[in-house]
């Protein structure tokens, strides 16, 4: 049965129906008259809205219609057409909230609502996803709407920039491609409608979609660029982000950063590996795997002076040996290899703990990356010297208005809300859910618990039900696949090394008798149809009939929301289906959290390695280790945030100067000359100055002279920025305060909440940075000269 208005429950999600509920009655009434309209007098309602805007009416005044107007594309272009709880996410995402959407529920159809109505203001709207593949794929299958609207759509991709535009195509390829595009839209990007442009162009369509990382890495390129022809983006006004939890929670404590190589040594990172691999658990260094961390015991130290011949590491190597020390045992202790990365074509790259998939061209900075090349023997690539870093949750504070979508938001609630001030909205699902979540298995060993999975596959193969297990990593992922060849099943197998067919791979996952096994939430994004993509009514019926789709997960993640996106697989639509977790004493949650009494009852028991048992206390001990690490993970992110607010109101000085003198006309660079040509200088010795300097635009010319001034101006900014970052690197060791995951520390230190006392001391040292600019300008005026 459809959904009802009358239907609701949740306080959030009844307050928010109640206020829509009038606006959705009022798109309702609008729907016959616009399936009335031409093609062409419907793209004018666009034309039509902006007037309205500019005449002074607001967007709550234009949504219903225009959340009609886009609701008749849809039906036109894509055969689809928003059902009502579609519409309440759209209202929700225009209002700067995030609408909990379960898998199936079109949250891709929902996004084109808030999109197409912000829009209309034509400042731009960007809506973000978590890779390229589903950035094209989004733009090719939801271009059309906006196309018949009359709206531009562009795309920002980490190897390129697009335009939608089928112009180009002949009306019969056109009537082919589209033809193609509505079956397989959804899982297949048809390059076809994509025109290479320049990146520019794209940011100025009416609407740019892209992934969190370019969006980020151009606003910082904008800000270390030396010509107004290199910027790309035009502001940060309105963005929709989807998977919000994963770009804003997952991904928060990632700084996106612009570097250089410097000339560090790689020698000194390969002799600490060597003595690292010497060092002893326990005996030498102790590991926090509930923090992530470890910490040197005296006789670690002792043993490694010793490997280095000197007495004292402290005196003698100083903090960069033991960083560099520390560093080494942390890349052996806490970093596994298909775990946290893999290594492929001689180079270390790092796998996304959340997503499984690969990250090249991402790498762990103060060293750690490089302390893990040298541990594995490749090349050890040079570190960088920072140039311009911001991270996601500042990056996204930029724009006037943020909104987003996801299955799982509600458990991260509090943070969306004290971070980014965004409300959780749960909205309800078209259909019921009907989906079957069963208890826990719960194994001695991991290799039990493994042959019981593939037993328990297996059988469901031979029924013809379909299953997705999800595993953690891709070392349980290509261990359980060992396991299901020796039962001899068939399976699809997916993780961060072959992520290209991963939609396709995902988009099949229903159909009668398959079986995929898929790193944690790989194919995230990509609907799963009981049937098969391609599946008739007869198809979904019959899978449909065996109880949908079966996911099993392997191990029970750190946060529940993991866990319930892969849940959220199974049982789209009102569909049946089941999901059931099997954990085992060994895996690392319950390795590190497990009380100890739980082990000692299962070995009294003398239950079978492989045979399971169902315990409320077990059941407990997951969920409330679950709990301690989110509050941990929460804490940590809230650190990256403090630190980066520190550099925050720092860095939008310094880019609102850049911008102004990058962008500025002549009398603004003059008088910025000026400011700093008698800056610190007696009355007499400032007046020579301005007398050099107008001497010196006599003889270059106008032109020529405030172009130099321009660019050695931008070249000084740059440098005392730079320099300023490097002093501010290691704040976070010096006050005693870091991020564990990034960052290790000797046991017992640490200083209470040290951050606003140096945010203070660090403001205070950027003011001096003026007179000091002054005094590099001075020197670098002397050599503008035309070559």
């Amino acid at each position: 049965m459809a959904f009802s208005l009358r239907g609701l429950f949740g306080d959030a999600a009844q307050k928010i129906i109640n206020q829509s509920r009038s606006v959705i009655e009022a798109i309702g009434r609008l729907e016959s008259e616009l399936e009335g309209l031409s093609d062409e007098d419907l793209r004018q309602r666009t034309h039509k809205f902006r007037n309205r805007i500019s005449a002074g009416e607001s967007l709550e005044d234009v949504l219903p219609e225009a959340f009609a107007a886009v609701r008749e594309s849809s039906r036109r272009s894509l055969k689809l057409r928003h059902f009502d709880v579609q519409l309440v996410g759209g209202i929700v995402m225009h209002n700067r909230g995030i609408a909990e959407m379960k898998t199936g529920e079109g949250k891709t159809l929902v996004a084109t609502l808030p999109a197409y109505l912000n829009a209309l203001m034509a400042r731009g709207v960007h809506v973000v996803t978590v890779n390229d593949y589903l950035a094209r794929r989004d733009a090719v299958w939801m271009g059309q709407v906006y196309a018949a609207l009359g709206m531009s759509v562009g795309v920002i991709n980490s190897d390129g920039s697009y335009r939608y535009d089928s112009s180009f195509l002949s009306a019969e390829a056109l009537a082919k491609e589209d033809a193609e595009r509505d079956q397989e839209g959804g899982f297949k990007v048809h390059h076809e409608f994509l025109r290479p442009c320049a990146r520019r162009e794209s940011y100025e369509c009416d609407i740019t979609y892209g992934t969190n990382s370019e969006f980020g890495f151009d606003y910082l390129r904008d800000n270390i660029a030396y010509s107004k022809q290199e910027l790309r983006q035009r502001g940060h006004y309105f963005a929709i982000v989807d998977e919000i939890d994963s770009i804003l929670v997952d991904e928060a404590r990632t700084p996106l950063i612009i570097s250089a190589p410097t000339s560090e040594s790689e020698d000194l990172y390969r002799t600490f590996a060597r003595i690292a691999a010497g060092l002893k658990p326990e005996e030498d260094y102790a590991v926090d795997e509930k923090r992530r961390a470890i910490a040197m015991t005296d006789a670690g130290i002792t043993k490694a002076e010793k490997l280095l011949g000197i007495e004292n590491i402290y005196t003698e190597g100083g903090i960069k040996y033991v960083h560099h020390l520390e560093t080494a045992v942390r890349a052996k202790a806490l970093f596994r290899r298909d775990k946290e990365y893999v290594v492929r074509g001689g180079e270390v790259v790092i796998v996304d703990e959340f997503t499984g998939r690969l990250q090249p061209g991402r790498r762990w900075s103060e060293g750690l990356h490089q302390a893990i090349e040298a541990r594995e023997g490749v090349e050890v690539q040079k570190e960088s010297r920072t140039f311009a870093s911001i991270t996601y949750q500042n990056y996204f504070r930029l724009y006037e208005k943020l909104s987003g979508m996801t299955g799982t938001a509600k458990t991260s609630a509090e943070e969306f809300f004290k971070v980014y001030g965004l409300e959780v909205v749960e909205v309800p699902t078209n259909r019921p859910v009907v989906r079957k979540d069963r208890n826990d298995l719960i194994f001695q060993t991991e290799q039990g618990k493994f042959k019981a999975l593939a037993r328990k596959v297996k059988d469901l193969h031979e029924k013809g039900q379909p299953v997705l297990v999800g595993t953690v990593s891709i070392e349980k992922n290509e261990l359980l696949a060992q396991y299901l060849r020796r039962e001899g099943i068939p399976h699809e197998l997916l993780n961060a090394k072959n992520h290209e067919r991963e939609g396709e791979i995902i988009a099949g996952a229903g159909q009668n008798g398959a079986v995929t096994v898929a790193t944690n939430m790989a194919g995230r994004g990509v609907d799963i149809r009981l049937g098969g993509a391609h599946a008739g009514a007869e198809e979904h019926e019959e899978v449909k009939s065996l109880g949908g789709l079966f996911v099993l997960g392997t191990e029970r993640h750190e946060a529940r929301r993991i866990d319930n996106q892969l849940r959220g697989r199974s049982g789209r639509q009102g569909d049946p289906g089941e999901t059931q977790f099997f954990v085992s004493l060994e895996d690392s949650l319950m390795r590190i959290f497990a009380p100890d009494s739980i082990k000692t009852m299962m070995g009294r028991f003398g239950i079978p390695e492989d045979e399971p048992i169902e315990n409320s206390m077990v059941t407990r001990a997951l969920e409330s280790a679950q709990t301690k690490i989110e509050g941990f993970n929460f804490d940590a992110r809230k650190h990256v945030l403090e630190f980066d607010n520190v550099l925050d109101k720092q860095r939008r000085t310094i880019y609102e100067r850049r911008r102004k003198v990058l962008t500025g006309k002549e009398d603004a660079i003059a008088d910025i000359l000026a400011e700093l040509a008698v800056d610190g200088l007696p009355a007499q010795a400032g007046e020579e100055a301005l007398a050099l300097l107008r001497k010196k635009e006599e003889e270059m010319g106008k032109e020529q002279f405030f172009a130099a001034a321009r660019a050695v101006l931008l070249q000084v900014l740059d440098l005392l920025w730079v320099e300023h970052l490097e002093s501010m690197e290691y704040l976070p060791d010096a006050a005693g305060a870091g991020d564990s995951r990034y960052r290790t520390g000797r046991a017992g230190s640490g200083a209470q909440r040290p951050v606003p006392v140096r945010k203070r001391q660090k403001m205070e040292e950027l003011r001096p940075q003026k007179h000091r600019g002054a005094q590099k300008f001075d020197v670098a005026k002397n050599r503008m000269t035309i070559k």
